[in-house]
């Protein structure tokens, strides 16, 4: 009888621990964003752009560097549009402004409101990018069918260290009809 009582109050330990295990999972699973938006901002890593226009000012162009702008396109995995950049990569002297293009097509027989979200990599060069104009301050609303050329205007400021010479800039498409038609 001792020993059946030993056995209950084991169980019993067991199911408390295990409870306890859910509880942090959970609470873990509810702080990983914010935690990861922390350790994002102290290593620099997957740069996050801005999302409003900064003012377009000149800068003084330094013709003797080149950087090497590359852009890539994605899009999430429920989105049905055609989405990429006209232009691939650029080489950019830091301060002089260029524009850029990219095309998107609503593949569906419906209107669709998608949004872009921007990246960096490395994520540091975020804060020397500066978007004076782009499709992605906005969501993008596509009439059935429709399909847009949208531009991007920027500049790589001339203070960008010297050791970096290739920028990244991805734009992935994410499909929010229903959260607009929620709204």
């Amino acid at each position: 009888m001792n020993e059946n009582l030993s056995l209950k109050q084991k169980n019993t330990k067991i199911v408390k621990i295990l409870v306890l295990v859910v509880i942090g999972m959970f609470g873990f699973g509810y702080a990983l964003v914010p935690l990861y938006d922390v350790l994002c901002d102290l290593t620099g890593l997957n740069g996050k752009a801005e999302s409003v226009a900064a003012k377009e000012i000149p800068y003084q162009v330094d013709m003797t560097r080149e950087v090497n702008v590359e852009f890539i396109t994605s899009l999430n995995e429920s989105t049905p549009i055609v989405f990429r950049a006209e232009t691939k990569q650029l080489k950019v002297h830091p301060g002089q402004y260029q524009t850029v293009y990219f095309y998107a097509k609503n593949m569906t027989d419906k209107v669709m409101n998608a949004t872009a979200i921007p990246s960096f990599s490395p994520g540091i060069v975020g804060e020397y990018f500066k978007k004076v104009e782009c499709f992605c301050f906005n969501q993008q609303t596509f009439k059935a069918g429709e399909s847009k050329r949208m531009p991007m205007r920027f500049a790589v400021k001339p203070d960008l260290p010297k050791d970096l010479k290739t920028i990244t800039l991805s734009y992935t498409f994410f499909d929010n009809t229903k959260a607009a038609v929620q709204n």
